[in-house]
């Protein structure tokens, strides 16, 4: 598999937040950077110069001067980024974690994350700092930035985290409660982390769930209604189903699982985002995101 090694300046604005022209402007008077050329003679960056620039976008955006960046070595902006830490636990965070994507090395990302949950909460840290940092890697992974193993290594980590504190929560209930959520993804839709966050939602509030995971048809779900006269379903639509096909979904959904049950399904996702609430069947509601959503669990207790 080949995965990307290999930066345009393109890439660097992407992926530090600092303009290409300001780049260009950094590296011929600070000799910042040091590019190499294609045999076609453009210019292209390693991952040893995208991480110093990360680095150096870092200590930019908290203040420091260019010129006095410039004339530090490696060693000098890691123990002023160590310092920084404890003042800026987000932005430091961040910037690791992308270091830690780069890298794949699990180690550091473990680290960061270990000194992380000695001052926050695992829902502080999922919010403050997962969130932003998959909504800028999924906007890296769109325009070409980042390979799609870097993606899939980070949301990996990210996604064994929520589901260590899922098992955490579940080894802890007290006593058995029938049901009140069934969470699924709906066929061929496979990013997980948005329902499990949902799941350690509901499961932290006291609220028992069946979790049924990614790629669940729908004639599947009929299974539940053998079993269980009242559930909410919860789904989570990123890729899938096809804009166009989401209305179809919703309608059958409410004909085939709700119409005859005291059933319900809510729905989050990049696909619901900018649908027609006015066309909504009657038992599906559409959530605008894990913060609404949060908010929606706490008022049903």
């Amino acid at each position: 598999m080949f995965v990307k090694t290999q930066f345009s300046i393109k890439d660097l604005e992407n992926l530090s937040g600092v303009k290409a022209h300001t780049i260009r402007i950094w590296e011929k008077r600070y000799n910042l950077l040091e590019p190499d050329r294609t045999q076609t003679n453009i210019r292209f960056y390693d991952l040893e110069n995208l991480k110093r620039l990360l680095n150096v976008s870092f200590l930019y955006h908290e203040g420091y001067k260019i010129s006095k960046i410039a004339n530090l070595d490696e060693r000098e902006i890691a123990q002023i980024i160590q310092e920084k830490e404890g003042k800026n636990k987000e932005g430091y965070a961040l910037q690791a974690f992308k270091t830690a994507m780069f890298d794949f090395d699990y180690h550091s990302f473990a680290k960061v994350y270990n000194k992380l949950s000695e001052t926050k909460s695992f829902n502080s840290i999922f919010f403050d700092i997962f969130i932003p940092l998959l909504t800028d890697i999924g906007n890296l992974w769109s325009t070409g930035s980042i390979d799609p193993a870097h993606e899939r290594f980070i949301s990996e980590i990210i996604r064994q985290k929520i589901m260590v504190e899922n098992h955490n929560l579940l080894e802890n209930l007290k006593e058995k409660k029938a049901p009140q959520f069934a969470l699924y993804l709906p066929n061929e839709e496979i990013h997980e982390i948005g329902l499990l966050f949902a799941n350690y939602k509901l499961l932290s509030e006291g609220i028992t769930t069946i979790y049924l995971g990614n790629n669940i048809p729908l004639e599947s779900l009929k299974h539940l209604l053998k079993h269980y006269n009242s559930l909410t379903f919860l789904s989570y639509f990123t890729v899938k189903p096809d804009r166009e096909s989401v209305y179809e979904y919703m309608d059958r959904f409410d004909k085939e699982i709700c119409s005859k049950n005291n059933m319900q399904l809510w729905l989050l996702g990049l696909k619901v985002k900018d649908v027609d609430h006015k066309k909504l069947p009657k038992n599906v509601t559409v959530i605008n995101n894990l913060k609404i959503l949060e908010e929606k669990i706490v008022s049903l207790k």
